[in-house]
Order: structure tokens, then C-alpha cells, then sequence
């Protein structure tokens, strides 16, 4: 037998298909179905969106079973994975992930999905339950008190001193952002952090120069 007759007899070897048992294939679906269950349970906990979003918590038990499923395929022929790596190419997704916990749970999935198809469901396991605990421990953790804006307006331009006398008494940290100055009325935005913020705005409005005073919140973190 010449070289040549040797390298193709290897070459067409290659791509040659796997058989994968049914049993194997269940089984792997099984596992990547409990392990998506899982997750799914915990975003449902965990997620901070304003509004739960049940579409997107379904979707992650999606992805990890179509995963594995193409793991698995892939193992059995090199042809179909080649045209898999082809045809997945030219995929576009347009949804944008706002929230960075959201795109973590999404490869949380993908990765569920790429290990149980690969045949390794005991650290798909051991990854899932020390990524709870990290998520868990993390998200309990104290933070500070979050900042916010104050926004003040007055009819006197110089009644900053007694606005910010009563911002001293009331907050831990203030910061003037802002301040429009006019003959006859006064604006100005404050960053303050406080723990009493209901008590101090009713201080200011007791003010008589003082026409309105507001607390404005974001959805920001902050730091330690």
C-alpha cells in the first residue's frame, strides 16, 4: 500500500460518523434540562429588573438544551460540525442585554449546554452550585447608602445658605452639581447621600423662600 493509498484511507477515516447511543443522548438531555431548571429557578430569584421577564428566563432553558444538542452532534460527524461552524457563522442577534447579570446567565446556559453535551455533567453541576454561591454571596453584601440628586427652587437668589444649612444637618455627604442664579428665584442641584430624606425636604419646604424641593433616585450601583 503506496503513501497515498495510506493518507486517504486516514483522511476518509476522519470523517467517518459516530454512533451515540439513545441512552446517552437522553441522559444528556435529562441532565442539561435540570441544570437549565436550575438556573431558570434562579434568575427568577436573583433578576433585579424593574419588570420580570419571563420570555428571556424560558429562552436560557432553550439555549442550554439546543447547546448540548449540538455538542452532541458535532461529536458524531466532522462534516456536520463544519457545516454547523458555517451556518452558526452568519448569525446575528439584535436584542441588547442592558443588565451585565442577564448576559451572565445567558453564558451560564451556553456553557451548561457546551459541557453536558461534551460529556462532563459533573462540573456543569459543581460550576452551577459555585456560581450560585458567588451570586449569592456578592448580592448580600452591605453597600453604602446609594447617592442621590436633591433639586431645590427658591424665589430668594440668596438663600443658599440656609438650604445648604439644613442639606449639613441631614446628609453624611453633599456635593452642588448645579446652581442657576436669577434677580428673583434661585435653582440648584444638590448630590447628597441621607438616610432622612423625607424629614429634610419637609425642612426645606418650611422655608419661606424655598417654592419647591425634590428627591430624585437612580437605578445606579454604588461603590464600597
Amino acid at each position: 500500500m503506496s503513501f497515498a493509498d495510506v493518507f486517504k484511507k486516514s483522511f476518509l477515516e476522519g470523517y467517518t460518523s459516530v454512533s451515540i447511543d439513545i441512552a446517552e443522548i437522553a441522559m444528556c438531555m435529562v441532565i442539561t434540562v435540570l441544570i437549565a431548571a436550575y438556573i431558570f429557578a434562579i434568575y427568577r430569584i436573583m433578576t433585579r429588573n424593574a419588570f420580570y421577564n419571563r420570555n428571556f428566563n424560558l429562552s436560557l432553558m432553550a439555549l442550554a438544551v439546543i447547546t448540548a444538542a449540538i455538542i452532541l452532534t458535532i461529536q458524531s460527524n466532522i462534516v456536520i460540525s463544519l457545516g454547523m461552524v458555517g451556518a452558526l457563522s452568519i448569525v446575528r442577534f439584535r436584542t441588547a442585554i442592558k443588565d451585565p447579570m442577564d448576559l451572565v446567565f445567558l453564558f451560564w446556559s451556553i456553557s451548561v449546554g457546551i459541557i453536558c453535551g461534551a460529556g462532563f455533567a459533573v462540573v456543569a453541576v459543581v460550576a452551577s452550585i459555585v456560581i450560585t454561591v458567588i451570586i449569592l454571596l456578592f448580592d448580600r453584601m452591605p453597600v453604602s447608602t446609594a447617592a442621590v440628586i436633591l433639586l431645590v427652587n427658591a424665589v430668594d437668589y440668596k438663600a443658599e445658605s440656609r438650604i445648604m444649612d439644613v442639606v449639613g444637618k441631614h446628609c453624611s455627604m453633599y456635593k452642588i452639581k448645579a446652581r442657576n442664579l436669577l434677580k428673583d428665584k434661585m435653582n440648584m442641584a444638590i448630590e447628597v447621600k441621607t438616610d432622612e430624606g423625607g424629614a429634610m425636604v419637609e425642612e426645606l419646604m418650611e422655608l419661606d423662600s424655598i417654592t419647591s424641593a425634590s428627591l430624585v433616585d437612580h437605578d445606579g450601583e454604588v461603590t464600597f
